[in-house]
């Protein structure tokens, strides 16, 4: 297949970094994660032994702990006694402890993660609450990316970075030090304590601040989120839609933050919502939201809906037509608004599972009449970065729009991000027109 691409790839890649840690809790059985009965003596018999030091020992062990890993993590003391406080149940069957004691106690129950130490891939793009600080003709970004680590556990990380005039990303430096959220378990909002709050310390580089599962149902990951700057009006308000994994099912859910310091978590219903790779319009339509989803794992769905968090059946406006998505389509991020159209960028699945990029132009008054689409994949693997944690694959979670250009960024081989740009009179003359619905 001849390169027709009209995207030109930058040399600035996002590559995992194992030395990027987070602390989490370490749990002595993974399941169920409360304390049962076994799992609470086995935790009992690591509090006794700590328990059985004496004074000059503990002291001695926890200073050793602190000086191999305080320097890796802010605030580790205050962590130690955060974990403690968690113990409590571990503690219930034992006399007051020092707080050297419990400092120690909450150690044993912490374990560093290396939450990119496999990839760092499948980006989306939203320009920065802050618009400061750009030099003439740029604007500054934010960039989300799932990382994934031990046990393929994915998270949500961030970069943030500067698009020129001419359309070239530049990346700021990452921060050495990630941290979590306090997590807040919205209860007020009814009985589903999978709607929670969480909160960074504001004073945290945006390269910090790590969105790790928090409920049961993200507990294998929070995955490929598609950001997108949703216009209400009267307001900007940054939303995600992001795949929720338990190891064993599946389920769409909403993210939904101002500020990327406070984010907003909470389970998306309908039957839309069963499946992945949701993507939402920028603005309402018609008075409705509106979401690109794939209910039947093949063909691209138009979704309205009243309410954000439930998405009912959509109507099939797109489906496998070239041999490069024989086996089937999804979207790759939120549409984009042109003068000409609803610009969506899709991937298509062909032989041997091969992941490649495409867009489809829609109708600006009605998303489910098709307009234009690519005939040939736009971006699709390249021969000498097809290696990789999932070989043959090309995929991203949202582009953006910079004055006549779009930039794109992309996962390759579910392994690290790239980066490219097109000029998008180029990009639309690229695309085949469709006489009639797809």
């Amino acid at each position: 297949m001849p390169d027709t691409s009209v995207f030109q790839r930058q040399q600035l890649y996002l590559r995992p970094d194992p030395a990027r840690v987070i602390v989490r809790p370490f749990r002595p059985t993974t399941e169920p994660r409360d304390l049962q009965p076994t799992d609470r003596r086995r935790a009992n018999h690591i509090v006794e032994r700590v328990l059985a030091l004496s004074e000059s020992a503990a002291a001695a062990e926890l200073c050793d702990v602190l000086d191999n890993f305080e320097t890796r993590h802010r605030d580790l003391v205050q962590t130690l006694d955060q974990r403690a406080a968690e113990m409590d149940q571990a503690f219930a069957d034992h006399p007051a402890f020092s707080r050297l004691q419990r400092q120690l106690v909450g150690a044993y129950f912490l374990q560093e993660y290396s939450y990119e130490a496999s990839a760092l891939f499948n980006p989306s793009i939203v320009p920065h609450p802050d618009p400061s600080g750009t030099t003439d003709g740029a604007i500054r970004v934010i960039l989300s990316l799932r990382a994934v680590g031990e046990g393929h556990v994915s998270s949500m990380t961030f970069r943030s970075g500067q698009i020129g005039r001419d359309g070239r990303m530049s990346l700021d430096p990452g921060a050495r030090l990630a941290g979590l959220p306090e997590v807040f378990h919205n209860l007020e909002s009814g009985a589903d304590t999978d709607d929670v709050t969480l909160r960074f310390n504001p004073l945290w580089d945006l390269s910090e601040r790590v969105i790790f599962p928090v409920t049961l149902r993200q507990s294998n990951g929070v995955e490929d989120a598609r950001f997108v700057a949703f216009d209400h009006g009267d307001r900007v308000v940054y939303y995600a839609t992001y795949t929720a994994y338990d190891g064993r099912s599946i389920r769409s859910e909403l993210l939904e933050t101002t500020d990327f310091v406070t984010f907003r978590m909470r389970p998306m219903t309908g039957a839309a919502c069963l499946n992945k790779g949701m993507a939402l319009f920028p603005r309402r339509l018609n008075g409705q939201f509106a979401m690109i989803g794939r209910q039947d794992n093949e063909n691209l769905h138009l979704i309205y809906s009243d309410d954000l968090t439930r998405w009912e059946q959509g109507t099939p406006f797109l489906s496998p037509e070239y041999p490069w998505e024989f086996v089937q389509i999804g979207n790759c991020g939120s549409p984009i608004e042109l003068d000409e159209g609803w610009l969506l960028f899709t991937h298509g699945v062909g032989a041997l599972r091969k992941y490649a990029i495409g867009a489809v132009l829609l109708d600006r008054n009605d998303p489910s009449r098709v307009i234009a689409r690519s005939a040939m994949p736009l971006i699709r693997p390249d021969p000498a970065e097809r290696e990789g944690y999932v070989p043959n694959v090309v995929y991203t979670c949202g582009a953006l729009r910079h004055g006549d250009r779009i930039i794109l960024p992309f996962a390759v081989s579910d392994t690290f991000t790239n980066f490219a740009s097109a000029s998008i009179r180029e990009l639309l003359d690229s695309l085949t027109p469709v006489t009639g619905r797809a």
